[in-house]
């Protein structure tokens, strides 16, 4: 338990140099993680696509849309690829908002904000 304060702790400081990633393959990110609010489920995303809880989805602030990209939960070492349909999070230190689907592959919904890497997997 100490040690994931730490990593957080130490995710926190960092995330505040490390705002832009890159949108070429391979180019990795690290920061805290979150989940989208149910009521944003149906609303249209900046993409222009309508929001669903149900997909493998996420908003990140400079990624092209439709990239892939693999998140990776930092304490437990699960991922899995999403696609970016979405602009956000608007919250500092925060790095990608993932829909709900997602975030329970790698976390239970109850840690509400988590460490990840975000590692980009395709450009559109």
């Amino acid at each position: 338990m100490f040690r994931s304060i730490i990593a957080v702790v130490l995710l926190v400081v960092l995330t505040g140099c490390a705002n832009h990633l890159p949108a070429e393959k391979g180019a990795v990110q690290q920061g805290l993680a979150s989940y989208y609010h149910d009521k944003y489920h149906g609303r249209t995303t900046a993409s222009g696509e309508r929001f669903e809880q149900t997909a493998l989805s996420a908003a990140h602030r400079n990624l092209p849309f439709g990239s892939k990209v693999k998140v990776t939960n930092i304490n437990n070492g699960r991922s899995v690829v999403v696609r970016i349909n979405d602009r956000g999070p608007f919250v500092s230190r925060r790095i990608i908002d993932l829909s709900r689907r997602a975030f329970k592959h790698i976390s239970n919904l109850s840690a509400g904000v988590i460490a990840v890497e975000v590692e980009v997997l395709s450009e559109p």
